[in-house]
């Protein structure tokens, strides 16, 4: 089978999409982010001494199929998750967004980011957004998502507690 891509999606489209997924995040809005994503949904977030990094052979941060990440999304939802309770107030951006291809199934495409995190200070989260969007109607479902972070170290507590 040959792989198609549908040049009919345009970056705009898929710019509002990733600022409607954006807002959902800084509003602490998870339960409706996660219906964001296909049944066969992975988001990863490599180390930050290794942005490329694959999950099956190089250790990451996070590996998630959609069940680990409806997991993490109704552990961000209650007290049990003791960092972001009470929630950190977060702000994002988005930018430099390109649709860098596709196939019969999804298209592609690579944005940069800045989350900005607040608590007890400012810290920000800065890096490239890597997705396959799957069109859903007049909008899409995520299929992949990967947020590959240009920081040197994670400070201040060295753990990503957010949805980067």
């Amino acid at each position: 089978m040959t792989a198609t891509f549908d040049t009919t999606v345009t970056r705009a489209a898929v710019e509002d999409f990733l600022y409607a997924e954006a807002a959902l995040l800084d509003n602490w809005q998870l339960d409706e982010w996660v219906t964001l994503f296909t049944d066969d949904a992975h988001y990863v977030v490599p180390t930050t001494d290794l942005p490329g990094g694959n999950p099956r052979t190089d250790l990451v941060l996070i590996d998630d199929n959609l069940l680990r990440l409806q997991s993490r999304v109704k552990r961000l939802n209650s007290r049990r998750a003791y960092r972001e309770f009470p929630w950190s107030r977060t702000r994002r951006f988005v930018s430099n967004v390109r649709i860098t291809g596709g196939d019969d199934r999804s298209v592609h495409v690579e944005a940069n980011f800045v989350v900005y995190r607040v608590r007890d200070g400012v810290n920000p989260y800065i890096g490239r957004y890597v997705y396959r969007l799957v069109p859903d109607g007049e909008s899409f479902k995520i299929s992949y998502r990967r947020a590959e972070l240009d920081l040197e170290s994670l400070r201040p507590h060295g753990t990503v507690s957010i949805i980067v």
